[in-house]
């Protein structure tokens, strides 16, 4: 009985000094091992984010520095592509100075053609529209205006994008052109609008003054005369509802315009344009360019809704105004 007394004491003794030498461990020692696998952890995160990182960088193409007018990071393809391209170019180059080169339609009369005639088919395109294809100067700007001129080139939040009848320049400005119809023996004038909207405006060739009571439109109304071989075109009763250009240029229901259209050439129609409305800007402006002739296209079929090709700029993706509505223009 001694002898097992005396083993269960050195046991417990043993227990207690184990005990001991486990309280005196700082805690510091204790989660040593923890510390260790989280070191090794981060570790392991960072080299598989690096290594991601090297395989997507190595992935995407390199950036060139510019070289003979070619613009960074576009591909400019082998010699063979080269010439080809050259050669197409030159042959576009050479149909359009063949293009130019020919007479300007006249009528019976000896009255200039600015659209189509029985024999010569072509609609009227735009050269650049951004960011001044006028080249406004200077625009008198009250301060409103220019507040929501900056606006909108930031949002784009545009009416036309909405397939909106869009006047003045706008109307011009579409990637698809416009024809001109002039039928006189009604004395009138038509613009249609091929893309976009897909609308048509109409100018009255007959003497006729503007009408006291305007119902106002996107349009406006217009009544035209010629002198000599421009087509002199005045222009009233505007909505607000549209963008007379890109956003540069806002409007109110003052607006008047005077358009003068001049075919320079065969290819190339000259359009100008004077702003006045005093309910944005402080006196009137006007700016300028040319419209090219495309020639044996006519006017077809075009669904602005289709696809719904425009969705960022009808509704956007929210990320600095609200752009969920789809009713407001």
């Amino acid at each position: 009985m001694r002898s097992n007394r005396s083993i269960r004491s050195r046991r417990s003794e043993r227990s207690s000094r184990s005990r001991c030498v486990r309280s005196n461990v700082s805690n510091d020692e204790r989660f040593e091992p923890l510390e260790r696998f989280e070191r090794f952890e981060r570790f392991v995160v960072a080299a598989v984010l690096f290594t991601v990182a090297a395989t997507v960088s190595a992935q995407q193409p390199r950036q060139q520095p510019p070289a003979d007018g070619v613009q960074v990071a576009v591909p400019r393809g082998n010699a063979s592509d080269e010439r080809r391209d050259a050669d197409e170019q030159a042959r576009i180059a050479a149909e359009r100075a063949k293009l130019a080169s020919r007479a300007i339609p006249h009528a019976a009369d000896g009255h200039v053609v600015i659209g189509q005639t029985a024999r010569e088919k072509g609609v009227w395109l735009p050269g650049p529209v951004i960011p001044n294809p006028l080249g406004f100067k200077d625009v008198p700007y009250q301060p409103w205006a220019k507040a929501l001129a900056d606006d909108r080139r930031t949002h784009q939040l545009e009416p036309h994008a909405r397939c909106k009848p869009s006047g003045v320049a706008r109307q011009f400005f579409t990637p698809y052109g416009v024809e001109f119809v002039e039928l006189r023996e009604l004395q009138r004038a038509y613009i249609f609008d091929i893309g976009g909207p897909h609308t048509y405006r109409t100018i009255y060739l007959d003497g006729r003054s503007h009408p006291a009571k305007l119902e106002r439109t996107f349009y406006g109304h217009s009544v035209g005369h010629w002198e000599g071989d421009t087509l002199v075109v005045d222009t009233v009763g505007f909505n607000e509802d549209f963008w007379m250009d890109r956003g540069m240029l806002p409007h109110t229901s003052q607006l008047h315009t005077i358009e003068r259209f001049t075919r320079t050439a065969f290819d190339t129609l000259r359009y100008e344009v004077t702003i006045d409305d005093p309910g944005a800007y402080s006196a009137p402006f006007s700016g300028r360019m040319d419209l090219k002739w495309e020639d044996g296209t006519e006017l077809f079929e075009y669904v602005c809704q289709e696809e719904n090709y425009a969705p960022t700029l009808m509704v956007g993706q929210g990320t600095k105004v609200d752009r969920s509505s789809l009713i407001v223009p």
